[in-house]
């Protein structure tokens, strides 16, 4: 069930009128918004409907026990448990043919044939996604930064929560499980305000994303080969217009559906593009994986805690690599987390170099600008290693854009216009003129703002590529 579906915006309707029927009885709203999570999730695959309670299971139990106990080493114990059955539930269908192709191909370079066991499983949906939320769980009790949930119905939605259940916003549960426990309100002004997250969330990923992906740049990350350099830096350039708008797009109509009934999901975008080093780009892009590294990898790894700058530097470094291989089960995803983290150690030098020397670069009113260019030109070729289906791909990629040809005959002007458009939106439109907008459309009478949503649907029908197509991170 696919959020940009007709079947998903008939599900929606369903369960918001059922929700809010109900609303006043906790257990009948916490056990509609469970069956409704589940029913979700088994459209997808029904045998893995079992993966997520099992996981729930566990973390809830493994809560319980920690509750229950003062000695440190059991509740040691307990953490450990979790991270065990968590991270080898990622291991097992997320990672193990990865692992054993890997050791294939290392024994057949030097010379060895071994054959490996392979397993012959799809990826369950959004497994990256709800195991990071029930690990953060277990750690944040081992903290003591939380109290354990003793309901496990209420725990049960928390882990399978259906808007941002496949694909984020990582929610933690300090952050959702309190308003669980507090009776839902949902204003007029936050129901037209859910609605236009969803509308502009199905825009981006219906009208752009879609549309350039299909009209061009699939097209030129399969066959490479094909088209011009120019061609193909277009293709790399629109991509990061792909992912954005199809990503972005995803977390608006999840924080839209939240926000209809009652909830309040984190931000997890904040114009990433208009980032000036590689630190403020991932404070602003996939914010809750990335606060979610920082909390729970790189702080644990020793931080920015040590007096041996190399310390940091490995720190940075691995947590991005880590990060790399999180996002999918092949070498190119860990060479570009091992680039962004290697430049993340790189501007961490940078800025203690110039913090010992003296320098003020708010001084230069030349240095933001070359740096977000600088930034948005490291994080678009990037997008190569991330993108490409291999490795030999990518080279193949970069190897077409060093023969310097500048044929342009397959970028139609929509496309070209699609790209540079938002792009261009994104980095020099004011946020208030957002806001603004918003502020005129929820004065409108209703009937208008009905008008308004009913046109946009029917809009996107008629510019449609595919009758459906999935979101990119549905992959991790």
């Amino acid at each position: 069930m696919l959020f940009n579906s007709a079947e998903y915006g008939v599900f929606l309707i369903v369960v918001f009128v059922l929700f809010w029927l109900l609303a006043r009885f906790q257990m009948m709203r916490l056990l509609i918004l469970l069956a409704a999570s589940y029913i979700f999730y088994a459209s997808w695959n029904l045998q893995y409907l079992f993966l997520i309670i099992f996981s729930t299971a566990v973390d809830y139990f493994i809560g319980l026990g920690m509750a229950g106990t003062e000695d440190k080493k059991k509740r040691k114990a307990l953490l450990i448990l979790s991270l065990v059955v968590n991270l080898g539930m990622l291991a097992t269908f997320k990672y193990f043919n990865f692992f054993m192709g890997s050791i294939e191909d290392g024994t057949a370079y030097f010379g060895g044939a071994v054959d490996m066991p392979h397993l012959d499983v799809l990826l369950p949906v959004g497994i990256s996604f709800y195991t990071f939320q029930t690990l953060s769980y277990s750690i944040d009790l081992y903290r003591g930064r939380l109290e354990p949930c003793r309901n496990p119905i209420k725990f049960a939605v928390y882990v399978a929560f259906f808007p941002q259940l496949v694909a984020g916003p990582i929610v933690r549960a300090v952050e959702f499980l309190p308003q669980l426990d507090r009776s839902p309100k949902v204003t007029a002004r936050e129901i037209t305000q859910g609605a236009l997250l969803i509308m502009a969330g199905l825009i981006k990923k219906v009208a752009i994303s879609d549309y350039i992906a299909i009209n061009f740049i699939d097209r030129v990350f399969d066959t490479p080969q094909m088209f011009s350099s120019l061609e193909i830096l277009m293709a790399v350039y629109g991509y990061g217009v792909q992912i954005y708008c199809d990503f972005s797009g995803y977390t608006d109509i999840a924080i839209g559906s939240a926000l209809l009934l009652g909830f309040h999901l984190p931000l997890n975008f904040d114009r990433p593009f208009k980032a000036d080093s590689i630190q403020d780009f991932w404070r602003r892009w996939h914010i809750t994986l990335s606060t979610w590294l920082r909390d729970y990898l790189y702080i644990p790894l020793g931080g920015s805690r040590s007096d041996q700058a190399w310390k940091i530097y490995r720190n940075l470094f691995l947590t991005m690599l880590l990060g790399g291989l999180w996002h999918g089960a092949a070498w190119h995803y860990v060479i570009w987390g091992a680039a962004h983290g290697a430049l993340l150690a790189l501007t961490r030098w940078w800025q203690q170099w110039r913090k010992a020397k003296g320098i003020d670069v708010k001084k230069w009113a030349w240095y933001r600008p070359l740096m977000i260019f600088f930034t948005f030109q490291f994080v678009s070729f990037t997008w190569i290693l991330f993108r490409a289906e291999d490795m030999d791909k990518a080279w193949l990629m970069m190897e077409r854009i060093g023969a310097l040809t500048t044929g342009y005959g397959n970028v139609t002007m929509m496309v070209f216009l699609m790209i540079w458009g938002v792009y261009a939106f994104h980095i020099l439109t004011p946020i208030v003129w957002r806001e603004r907008a918003y502020a005129v459309f929820q004065k409108m009478p209703v009937i208008v703002q009905v008008a308004v949503f009913v046109a946009i649907i029917v809009a996107l029908q008629q510019v449609a590529q595919t009758d459906v197509s999935a979101f990119i991170y549905f992959q991790f």
